[in-house]
């Protein structure tokens, strides 16, 4: 493995601006991502400990594969400067770009590396993946993963890795500040004064204080919301499909409707699921309070948009929010019209609707502890096979190898969830001790984790041919 990092990017391809500002290579603050998942921005990162908090007495090996040189990288979407760094920091080649790439682009990109960075553009089906025959892990710097085929993946042995709480405060905040927005129609008051219209009006304005928020979803963003509501005045109330102990006063309701009908503003901030598709049509713009108010910064699809233009018309909603959108451009540019999807223009016909362009976790502070989550998942994955924090691999590790250990060997062995694999494995290594070893399963995919001593340079190869003969196998990678 190189030394240093060599950066291939192309000249135009902005690589001295993962921030989107060019010439800045030094971040000016630090965020902290800590086990409680702080985000202050004059705390550095704790990463979380190699293998239950345990103490490393030694210096740490470092690990190299056996049957790869050189780690390529392909980041893309302009993947914050954190995650970036982290990567050709550990002499990774780092070839970077600042878009998503069209399908058949992206298929030629693929086939050389083994890692790729991406957020929520970048579509890798499994199509685009059977083209990847080097990749091990992908990293997506967002919270979602629907952009991925998960089990595809998993079952060409390529785990994926993602940032599910970083941006959490973002975009939180960001509905706190649409909830007073919507109230006091600043959208419309601002595009007004913009045209040079002054329309100083009360009617329909309202303070926040004593009004009720309902928030479908009370993960770590709707708890977050939560908390921050109540400290502003607000009740909170809030529906989960599973039973949730809530935050200060706010209460859990039985359904959906209850929630609808108690609610003076509703936001959403679900997975996108068979279940939560359409989850806010005609029937629950029905149920909810007349001039009532929602806010959507999950999934586009969670909410029927045509269904939502209609209650805006007819007034039974007094205004809306919404971050994301059942279809988005891929890149920045004057994409958000009917071609893209057929209401686009009713849509932004109305009044007090507040559209973004998917930005709820577009904060310099989440980018930041985003980059350096997934940045540190992939390069322990990468360095010793660790799948803490995978979504579509069973989770194991193993403490980290030493320097106390010269001939150590580390055989990470992913197959096919069948009898008798365990014994046939342990048959190959059975001429070394086996230090410690671990395996998992997930469904149809095994994760096995095994460190061996007193293995000399030699034997690797025949190591490894033996366990990528085996016909349970759907990757084997060695590390020494």
């Amino acid at each position: 493995m190189p030394s240093s990092a060599r950066d291939i990017a192309p000249r135009n391809s902005g690589a001295g601006a993962a921030d989107g500002r060019d010439g800045v290579h030094n971040l000016t603050r630090t965020v902290s991502n800590s086990l409680s998942m702080s985000t202050s921005p004059t705390m550095t990162f704790h990463s979380p400990p190699s293998s239950f908090g345990a103490r490393r007495l030694t210096e740490t090996k470092h690990l190299k594969p056996f049957n790869t040189q050189d780690i390529r990288v392909l980041l893309l979407e302009n993947v914050n400067q954190t995650g970036r760094k982290i990567m050709q920091d550990q002499g990774y080649q780092v070839e970077f770009l600042k878009s998503s790439l069209p399908e058949d682009q992206l298929i030629e990109k693929i086939k050389d590396v083994h890692v790729i960075g991406i957020r929520s553009k970048t579509k890798l089906t499994a199509n685009i993946l059977r083209h990847a025959k080097n990749l091990i892990v992908v990293g997506c710097f967002c919270i979602g993963t629907n952009q991925v085929d998960l089990s595809y993946a998993a079952s060409a042995g390529i785990a994926v890795f993602n940032s599910p709480f970083s941006n959490s405060r973002s975009v939180a905040e960001l509905v706190i500040a649409e909830i007073i927005a919507l109230a006091r129609q600043l959208g419309d008051r601002s595009n007004e004064l913009h045209r040079g219209t002054w329309h100083k009006v009360s009617a329909g304005c309202w303070e926040i204080r004593g009004k009720t928020l309902g928030i479908v979803g009370y993960g770590h963003i709707g708890s977050q919301l939560s908390v921050m509501a109540e400290a502003m005045g607000m009740s909170v109330i809030y529906y989960d499909v599973v039973p949730l102990m809530g935050m200060g006063t706010s209460r859990q309701v039985d359904s959906l409707r209850q929630l609808l009908e108690g609610a003076d503003f509703v936001t959403c901030h679900v997975p996108e699921t068979p279940e939560t598709k359409n989850m806010i049509g005609s029937e629950q713009f029905e149920q909810m309070r007349q001039g009532s108010y929602l806010i959507n910064a999950s999934r586009g699809t969670v909410v029927d948009i045509p269904a939502l233009i209609n209650a805006s018309r007819t007034g039974k909603i007094a205004g809306a929010a919404l971050d994301v959108y059942p279809n988005e451009p891929a890149g920045n540019g004057d994409y958000f019209n009917s071609g893209l999807n057929s209401w686009s223009d009713d849509l932004r016909s109305l009044k007090n609707v507040i559209l973004t362009p998917h930005i709820g976790g577009s904060t310099e502070e989440a980018q930041s502890a985003i980059g350096v989550e997934v940045g540190n998942y992939l390069v322990r994955y990468v360095n010793e096979g660790a799948t803490i924090g995978a979504v579509n691999m069973p989770e194991v590790s193993l403490r980290s190898m030493t320097m106390d250990e010269p001939n150590g060997v580390r055989v990470i062995y992913i197959h096919r969830n069948v009898p008798g694999v365990l014994r046939k494995v342990n048959e190959i290594l059975a001429d070394h001790n086996v230090d410690k070893q671990m395996t998992d399963s997930r469904g149809e995919v095994a994760y096995l984790m095994a460190d061996i001593s007193n293995v000399n340079t030699s034997e690797i190869k025949d190591l490894y041919q033996s366990l990528e003969e085996l016909s349970s196998r759907i990757r084997t990678r060695v590390l020494y």
